[in-house]
């Protein structure tokens, strides 16, 4: 949720960023006329309440006829009162709702534009050229099967498209890939957490994910709870309501995350690069929103050294901002190479959400200043399918074996996975 007093004095910063984004304009002056009426309405309240409070002294102090005169007097004002707070909570409510339509106002750096319009900041690392070491590479679902790591057909069998099995080195390969991860983010100061992934509607909706992003959110609507698409959301909500110190405060999730995919019919079907379930490492921080941006490029270094660990070549894209999620003002991606589809695909991305979920979550911290909300950010440090995607297709060689990358071969005991 922004900052009502900031949209106030800067009404056309906020309209400049809402069709940046490419949504509604018109919302900037529908907030503002909500906002109008809500303070009306609050200053109504209290000023019919005060009346109240100074007129019971007098009927405390009064006798005979004159406090039954004053007394029926006070019943008139109770219902003012009554009906003047009813006001002032509808006024909350629609300037509420309108609000939370709101995204966050963009970085003033972040690239104008739609999906294609990202900025490519770094290439790390050189794509093989398999065509002059002899060979064509193959993709992932095809390994996956030589080396019985990946099974699609069963699994759709089972629980319908866009789902997997890994089966033997498929399996080791997530929990090393977890495992690297957690200590990684561990040796960087990161806590380890381990959160529930059903949660209910106050946290999906304080994280920003029951706007734009409501589509593709499994809702379980006979007990009203929401699966995560991502541990972002339990994380933020986990000092929801609370004042918080000695910022930053990091913590590491490891969860299972479940997305729906709506609107991505017929798109990436094959293999296990868009699916609707897997698992993640997620890095959470809470910070001094004036340590914000210094923040979101720790957690870009952090994932860029994760994965040049892992021998790949990738690149980091700065977000345009009409592909940015509602909660974020400027987000970069880490997109690694796929041979098989000659380009680039996303595999992480970290996400600065300014105070914008802590006014919705009512997270603060106190300084000198006073008790303010704090800035959140998100960093994802492996999503494991694509990562497993981009590992195998990479590291493949000519007999269908894939070399391990050194840093998970303590984890999986060799440095080269076999056909099985």
């Amino acid at each position: 949720m922004i900052d009502i007093k900031y949209a106030r004095e800067n009404a056309q910063v906020v309209k400049a960023s809402q069709k940046s984004r490419g949504e509604s304009v018109e919302l900037v002056d529908e907030l503002l006329k909500a906002d109008e009426s809500r303070r009306d309405a609050i200053a109504k309240f209290e000023s019919i309440r005060s009346e109240q409070n100074t007129f019971s002294k007098q009927v405390g102090a009064a006798k005979g006829d004159e406090k039954q005169q004053l007394l029926t007097k006070a019943k008139d004002l109770a219902n003012e009162v009554k009906a003047a707070d009813q006001l002032r909570a509808e006024a909350e409510q629609k300037y509420r709702e309108i609000a939370l339509k709101i995204s966050n106002i963009v970085d003033a750096n972040a690239p104008v534009g739609g999906e294609a319009d990202f900025k490519v900041l770094e290439e790390i690392g050189k794509p093989r050229d398999f065509a002059k070491e002899g060979f064509t590479p193959k993709d992932h679902v095809e390994l996956g099967k030589i080396l019985k790591a990946i099974d699609t057909e069963r699994a759709a069998k089972v629980s319908g498209a866009r789902f997997y099995y890994l089966t033997g080195i498929g399996a080791l390969l997530e929990l090393a890939l977890v495992n690297l991860a957690v200590n990684f983010a561990v040796k960087a100061g990161f806590i380890p957490m381990i959160p529930p992934v059903l949660v209910k509607p106050g946290s999906m909706e304080g994280t920003g994910f029951l706007g734009q992003a409501a589509e593709n959110v499994f809702h379980l609507k006979e007990d009203d709870f929401y699966l995560v698409g991502t541990s972002e959301v339990p994380l933020a909500a986990f000092h929801m309501d609370e004042t918080i110190d000695n910022l930053p405060i990091r913590y590491a999730g490891i969860s299972p995350c479940f997305r729906r995919e709506a609107g991505t019919y017929g798109k990436d079907t094959r293999g296990i690069i868009r699916v609707h379930q897997f698992e993640k490492v997620e890095m959470f921080s809470f910070c001094h929103p004036d340590q914000a941006q210094a923040e979101h490029k720790r957690l870009l270094e952090w994932e860029k050294e994760f994965f040049k660990s892992l021998e790949l070549p990738f690149r980091i894209i700065d977000v345009a901002t009409a592909d940015l999620g509602s909660s974020a003002v400027r987000k970069f991606d880490c997109e690694a190479w796929i041979p098989t589809q000659n380009a680039y695909r996303e595999v992480t991305s970290t996400s600065n959400c300014t105070d914008f979920q802590a006014r919705r979550l009512n997270i603060r911290f106190k300084d000198e200043n006073g008790t303010k909300p704090v800035a959140t950010l998100n960093g994802t440090l492996v999503a494991v399918p694509r990562t497993i995607v981009a590992i195998l297709e990479n590291h493949q060689q000519k007999d269908g074996s894939v070399m391990v990358p050194k840093a998970l071969q303590g984890y999986l005991g060799t440095d080269r996975i076999l056909p099985a």
